[in-house]
């Protein structure tokens, strides 16, 4: 089954946007990226969202503590890791998670398959 995220989120009116595409999830950027978003910001654009639509917070070797504060204060449904997240910091959060591997070459396989019944 194909689902599609829009990312990169920074304001109401794209996200109504998008929410009027019916995508299934809607990114926003807490990394280092000039699509960075505040906090604040996301979390008037979650209330737009219908229960269909899942909130995905994009982290990048952001402290856990950190990540913990912005999930619970946006209401993020979903965690995003772009960055060295290593299996066991991926564990143990509430919400479904996914981690993104950069493909240099096979290797990332390997480094994949450590992260195992530890993601969704």
């Amino acid at each position: 089954m194909t689902k599609i995220k829009i990312c990169g989120i920074t304001n109401k009116e794209d996200a109504l946007w998008a929410i009027n595409l019916e995508v299934d999830a809607l990114g926003f950027i807490f990394a280092d990226s000039p699509r960075r978003v505040e906090p604040e910001i996301v979390q008037g654009i979650i209330e737009l969202l219908p229960p269909f639509i899942s909130s995905v917070g994009v982290f990048a070797n952001e402290d856990r503590k950190k990540v913990e504060e912005i999930t619970e204060s946006c209401g993020l449904t979903t965690l995003q890791f772009h960055g060295q997240e290593s299996p066991s910091y991926c564990e143990g959060f509430k919400q479904k998670i996914v981690k993104a591997f950069p493909i240099k070459n096979k290797s990332v396989l390997k480094k994949a398959a450590q992260y195992q019944n530890k993601i969704d």
